[in-house]
């Protein structure tokens, strides 16, 4: 959803509110200052998980009671090119999906009224439960909630460095999406984001309703580049951690890690093109519900943490439109503000057992062209402002910074880790750029 979408509804309800008598419009004045004062609270939630009704190998229904047995507040099922509506049988012979034979062993016990089955033509069927279907079992007011999701799952067919024909993968989520949207083609992976946007966004203003769109693993089978993310200015949100671990987190010798591409997309944005940086998200992209191990693509790696005052789709869209949320792969913080008129970030971290935090203040500086370098070529491009030990950390802007972000660092592996040596981290947003 991008910020004028935002701001055009919130210019419209105002205009309704306008229209009403005096009488009305105080009361409504009452009643938005005090729910000014309504305290906010922390949501959780995974806005990237696939099931058997694209490339996962668990029911939805068990995927998303094991979200909300964990914790987690909300949860987007984003299967590829793919809503969860309608008639699906699933074919048992003919899937050759891992483990299947597990996954309908513990479905049929778990869930004995939902399992459907019936004689196809090529065999044994079983019957996935919808969307609907799931939100009636597992959704609980104010705890836990589904929100409908796609994962438009495009590619860009070009030439790789050995001469032989390779598909880029383009992979974008729409969260709270109410119809299928068809993957573009385009002339460029550029063209394919920002064409996928525009469908997303037309259907958001066709049907007033907030979606928001993000761009998935870029360095997936090496699919985006930073100059291809920074470039389509529209989209504001993208996966600085993924848990599947084919999705190249730290680069390679030839590639950037994601923190790389997140300050050169951030510093290309607001010193070249005039634009809004990025959003970082966390999700899990999660396929296997089974057999773990770091080369499985497991829950429970990857997530976001929103500040709202309540439990609901249009809290959670809002939230994600301010950029009031941060991403973690473990860290848990208490709370994350940053005050525009000191111009100071404030970090409070969550203690946990004997783990020791360091929280780095990463950003790029004003200066940083100095001798004529471009944001991929200057050493200055995500550089540490400062690091601070412990679990309180505050940072105080120069006016020297183009933006400043933090990355929080335990000294502890994560829960489900997705690569050797990972330690658990949380990513603040930017900010300072206004």
């Amino acid at each position: 959803m991008s910020r004028l979408f935002t701001l055009a509804v919130f210019v419209s309800l105002a205009l309704a509110q306008a229209s009403c008598s005096n009488t009305d419009s105080s009361a409504r004045a009452d009643s938005d200052a005090a729910k000014a004062q309504e305290p906010t609270r922390w949501l959780k939630g995974n806005l990237h998980t696939h099931s058997l009704w694209s490339d996962g190998n668990d029911f939805p229904e068990m995927i998303a009671q094991w979200y909300r047995d964990q914790g987690y507040n909300f949860l987007a099922l984003s299967d590829h090119n793919i809503l969860s509506e309608g008639d699906k049988w699933l074919n048992v012979a003919e899937s050759k999906r891992q483990n299947l034979d597990v996954a309908v062993d513990k479905y049929r016990k778990r869930f004995p009224d939902m399992f459907k089955t019936r004689q196809g033509a090529k065999g044994e069927e079983i019957r996935l439960s919808t969307l609907a279907d799931v939100r009636k079992l597992v959704e609980k007011p104010g705890q836990f909630m589904m929100i409908q999701s796609e994962e438009i799952t495009s590619n860009f067919p070009t030439t790789g460095a050995d001469g032989k024909p390779r598909r880029l993968p383009v992979h974008m989520n729409a969260t709270n999406i109410a119809e299928l949207v068809p993957p573009a083609t385009g002339t460029s992976v550029r063209d394919i984001i920002r064409q996928n946007f525009q469908a997303v966004e037309a259907q958001a203003k066709r049907l007033d309703r907030p979606i928001v769109t993000h761009l998935n693993h870029p360095n997936f089978q090496w699919g985006v580049t930073a100059e291809d993310l920074a470039n389509v200015v529209e989209e504001h949100y993208f996966e600085i951690y993924n848990g599947h671990p084919g999705t190249n987190t730290r680069g390679d010798a030839t590639h950037p890690s994601l923190e790389k591409i997140w300050d050169v997309c951030n510093t290309i944005r607001l010193a070249q093109l005039n634009a809004e940086p990025l959003f970082g998200l966390g999700t899990d992209d999660a396929h296997h519900y089974h057999t773990p191990g770091m080369n499985r693509s497991t829950p429970g790696r990857g997530w976001i943490m929103l500040r709202a005052k309540d439990l609901s789709t249009d809290a959670v869209m809002a939230g994600l439109g301010r950029g009031d949320f941060y991403a973690s792969s473990g860290v848990t913080l208490r709370d994350v503000k940053y005050d525009p008129k000191a111009q100071t970030i404030t970090i409070h971290i969550e203690p946990a057992g004997d783990a020791t935090f360091t929280t780095n203040f990463v950003g790029t500086p004003k200066n940083f062209a100095a001798g004529g370098k471009t944001p991929l070529d200057s050493e200055a491009v995500g550089k540490t402002f400062a690091s601070v030990t412990g679990t309180t950390a505050t940072y105080t802007l120069s006016g020297d910074e183009l933006y400043v972000r933090a990355i929080i660092n335990s000294n502890k592996p994560p829960a489900v880790p997705s690569y050797e040596n990972q330690v658990a981290q949380a990513w603040t947003q930017p900010v300072g750029w206004k």
